[in-house]
């Protein structure tokens, strides 16, 4: 997903305090400090970070310089590894009967309750290690003048990770813009009252 394809569907947020300016040439180096780290290697579920925004396989920034005029462009990488609940049930299942086959020769009867979840996390953790991680591209673009940032998605879960992973890399806080704010932004804090009292209108 991003701002390159024919469309695209993104989020607008507003930087909600004013950006230090000792910041700004601190922001390059930000972005390779949070920047995006393989997980092919473990069996980690979730791996994210900043790549660059010309390349999503350069986490340096050897390709382009985050820097295009007036913005600041560069995105996050989101790698998932997901086990389709199909094979996870069928090795479940064989755990669990490799289980109650070794504890009937203890003379046991029943696979306990705490057992089974310790199995499944079992075979979650390796089936995790055999299957490769899925990627996934979102393209950030930054206004430096105005301080807007746009974001190309409007997934809630990536959303939320998104925002918690700006503010961590460059200790801003981000407001997304909904059309309350930017009535707000554009007449001012005396129209917030007749704003509170509209009700939603159908137009079909």
């Amino acid at each position: 997903m991003g701002f390159l394809n024919a469309s695209t569907s993104f989020t607008r947020y507003k930087i909600t305090e004013p950006v230090p300016k000792e910041l700004w040439p601190e922001i390059p180096e930000k972005l390779r400090q949070f920047s995006f780290k393989e997980i092919e290697e473990s069996a980690e579920e979730r791996g994210w970070g900043w790549v660059c925004f010309d390349d999503m396989l350069d986490s340096s920034w050897h390709t382009a310089p985050p820097e295009k005029g007036a913005y600041l462009t560069f995105s996050l990488r989101l790698d998932t590894r997901r086990i389709p609940a199909a094979v996870m049930k069928k090795h479940v299942a064989i755990a669990i009967r490799e289980e109650e086959r070794k504890i009937k020769e203890q003379g046991k009867k029943y696979v306990s309750r705490e057992r089974k979840k310790e199995l499944k996390e079992q075979v979650q953790l390796k089936l995790r290690a055999r299957t490769l991680p899925v990627p996934a591209e979102f393209h950030v673009v930054w206004n430096m003048q105005t301080n807007d940032v746009y974001f190309a998605s409007t997934q809630a879960k990536v959303l939320e990770l998104f925002v918690d992973y700006f503010a961590q890399t460059f200790g801003v806080d981000l407001e997304p813009m909904t059309p309350y704010s930017l009535a707000i932004s554009l007449m001012g804090e005396d129209i917030a009252e007749k704003l509170d009292t509209l009700e939603p209108a159908n137009f079909a």
